[in-house]
């Protein structure tokens, strides 16, 4: 018997993706609150380290001998760039505005697409690249290489942008064999051995605050996670990420109500015109998928 597929729940998948945006400032905000001089690889190996008591349940339930080679390869190549790309953002959240940390990080999208048409060899469109290199200006806007001297830490989450993009190229790959539980929870195993080498070499004995602060990126972080797992389950994925933008707006009040942190008419810019750029990729990838199920028999 066929299963009937759910109606679309706009305003629950709405205010799913709100309260991730609310979750996800909520982690830069205990990092930033933070501000230890706790090095980056480690603070990063600690907050995942944190995770896995979250993923363990699943983690225990694995079936390991069934993921081949392949699979596990993918997973380390994974787990190698999104950890990387955790220790950028740690290094980059202690040393540019929060504001700023989010628009570079609405790049990802942007690198994500690129990778596919380079990798996946994705059919595309003029008007699809046109709004990639849109995006890309808007992040040249924000980071205006040249007219001023780029920070460490602009400089470190651009970098972090395009391992995160890495990390969900090698995870569309894994979703055609593998469960999304399966990914997500051995992505913290893989990201926490990964890490573990870096952490230990740089280790620093960390204070209780810096623990407790951790712990509780973690509890933030997982949280964000479900809830954008939440929102893409109650409404279609075009339907929803106009709110997940809000997430700047978040970033924009509570950098200045908590840090004092005014952003840059050049960072408004900029992902103004990278939110533009996502919103018309998406829209595009929203038509497209609904051409192949109007032709599929």
């Amino acid at each position: 018997m066929k299963v009937e597929e759910s109606k679309p729940h706009y305003l629950a998948g709405a205010l799913w993706m709100i309260a991730s945006g609310l979750l996800f400032v909520a982690v830069y905000i205990s990092v930033r609150f933070l501000s230890s001089d706790m090095p980056a690889v480690q603070a990063a190996f600690m907050r995942y380290c944190f995770g896995l008591l979250f993923v363990l349940p699943v983690l225990m339930k694995i079936q390991w001998r069934t993921i081949s080679r392949e699979g596990f390869k993918l997973y380390f190549y994974r787990g190698l760039v999104h950890g990387m790309a955790v220790i950028l953002w740690f290094y980059a959240m202690a040393r540019i505005p929060i504001a700023e940390v989010t628009a570079i990080g609405y790049t990802t999208p942007i690198y994500t697409a690129l990778g596919a048409i380079l990798i996946f060899k994705e059919k595309v469109q003029s008007r699809r690249i046109a709004a990639i290199v849109i995006g890309f200006v808007g992040m040249l806007i924000i980071l205006r290489p040249g007219l001023v001297e780029i920070q460490s830490g602009a400089l470190a989450q651009f970098f972090a942008a395009m391992c995160f993009a890495a990390s969900f190229l090698f995870t569309k790959k894994l979703t055609k064999t593998e469960s999304s539980s399966n990914i997500l929870a051995i992505l913290t195993l893989f990201c926490t051995v990964v890490l573990l080498p870096g952490a230990l070499i740089e280790w620093q004995t960390p204070t209780l605050v810096e623990m407790l602060g951790l712990a509780l990126v973690a509890v933030f972080a997982t949280a964000g996670h479900y809830a954008i797992t939440k929102s893409i389950s109650k409404a279609p994925l075009t339907a929803i990420q106009p709110f997940a933008f809000l997430q700047l707006v978040w970033a924009v009040l509570f950098g200045f109500l908590i840090f004092d942190e005014v952003p840059d008419i050049w960072v408004i810019v900029g992902a103004s015109i990278i939110v533009a750029s996502i919103s018309y990729i998406s829209h595009r990838e929203a038509m497209a998928a609904r051409r192949n199920r109007e032709h599929s028999p």
